[in-house]
């Protein structure tokens, strides 16, 4: 009888133990994840220059962020060179969904896995392949190499969301209408853009995230005066960590947080539709 309870003993006392341990590990992760952002947030609005003295709440560092020329300067290209590879990989990368999700032709299944590429390949690679392949054709570094480098990867972001939003999205309400007499056009437009939307725009706020936030791809294809607010962090960076540039990654993490909530949301949205 008692050899017999000892191992029910031994696995209850393992259960019970693996119910503390698990909910246990899942805190750990989520502290040595999130306390490094939450105490940058925090310092962000610290009133001493040492971030690591608390003398009290301030919001200077947020007001001398909007008076310095330079970062308004590099928030500007940031935010031009988004805005342009957002709306052009938007375009192409949907089109490439269209095509891939809707149609069969010669060469797809090598064509598919090359669209991965971007996405699978270290950024540092494609960093360097994009600067010899600018050298080479003897393109002068600037706002407009790192708009072409950043549509090159936010192309396969932008056709990976909006097919899978293709994929749930039966073919029945595209053949209903030609059977009614819609041509081509008023049937994309009227119904298979319409069902397309939601993935669109969650593509569209995941390729101006990326783009936003790039730093590897951007410093080995910018040039001179061409200068990001990723790019100008990490300047701020080496002269020392001060509440100001706590302020700024505070801000860059919302706005990034905000768009990835958003795209998110319209991802659900679409698929409950």
């Amino acid at each position: 009888m008692v050899t017999g309870r000892l191992p029910r003993q031994r696995r209850w006392a393992w259960a019970r133990l693996a119910r503390f341990l698990l909910p246990a590990n899942a805190l750990a992760m989520y502290l040595f994840l999130y306390a490094p952002i939450v105490l940058l947030v925090v310092f962000s609005f610290n009133a001493s220059r040492f971030v690591s003295v608390w003398r009290g709440f301030t919001l200077e560092w947020y007001a001398r962020l909007l008076a310095d020329r330079a970062i308004v300067r590099a928030l500007s290209n940031s935010l031009i060179v988004a805005v342009a590879s957002t709306a052009i990989s938007t375009v192409f990368g949907t089109l490439l969904a269209l095509a891939m999700e809707r149609h069969h032709f010669l060469g797809k299944a090598a064509f598919d896995a090359l669209l991965y590429l971007p996405i699978i390949i270290p950024e540092i690679s494609m960093a360097v392949m994009l600067l010899l392949f600018f050298v080479q054709a003897s393109i002068p570094l600037g706002l407009s190499t790192i708009t072409i480098a950043h549509v090159a990867f936010n192309i396969s972001y932008v056709t990976v969301v909006v097919r899978a939003r293709l994929a749930g999205c039966s073919v029945t309400l595209e053949e209903a209408a030609q059977d009614l007499g819609a041509n081509g056009w008023q049937t994309f437009r009227r119904i298979t853009l319409p069902l397309m939307m939601p993935g669109i725009l969650a593509g569209a706020l995941l390729a101006f995230t990326l783009s936003l936030d790039d730093y590897v791809i951007t410093f080995f294809t910018a040039g001179g005066g061409s200068t990001t607010l990723p790019l100008h962090v990490y300047g701020m960076v080496k002269t020392g960590i001060t509440p100001k540039v706590n302020a700024l990654s505070t801000l860059m993490l919302m706005v990034s947080m905000t768009l990835v909530v958003l795209s998110l949301v319209m991802q659900r949205g679409g698929q409950k539709e």
